[in-house]
């Protein structure tokens, strides 16, 4: 049976492969940088998403959203720091979201718009701090 596009996507936004070391980088993945910052909170995991998110870009993000919620009864995005998200950021959130771990955090107002266009704002669980999404 073939995929339909939405299964299209969710495959390759999910299965990226990993990208060659960022600057900074040894050949094992270490980083003195790490290209999506992430911590634990309460037993949750929080992944800070910052710059710009597009088909080009969104590989590292998806990869620590990915692994997050394999790993974490809870997962953060904590949104602030987004730049720019075309649909390829909202696929990818709205894909995490379906495993019922998500919640986001002070989406910055480019995420905002993008939600209340596409309703999806309707259906995230957003919360306004890190210790209100945890607590939820």
């Amino acid at each position: 049976m073939p995929w339909s596009e939405d299964e299209a996507v969710a495959s390759a936004l999910l299965t990226a492969p990993r990208r060659k070391p960022l600057p900074g980088q040894d050949a094992g993945g270490t980083s003195r940088e790490d290209p999506v910052p992430q911590y634990e909170r309460c037993g949750a995991r929080v992944v800070e998403a910052r710059g710009d998110y597009d088909m080009n870009s969104i590989g590292p993000l998806a990869e620590a959203l990915k692994t997050a919620t394999e790993t974490h009864p809870k997962v953060v995005l904590d949104a602030s720091g987004v730049a720019f998200a075309d649909s390829t950021f909202l696929n990818l959130v709205i894909l995490i979201h379906q495993t019922g771990k998500l919640r986001v955090v002070a989406p910055s107002e480019r995420v905002r718009r993008l939600c209340a266009i596409t309703g999806v704002g309707d259906i995230l669980q957003i919360r306004e701090t890190v210790d209100d999404a945890v607590a939820s």
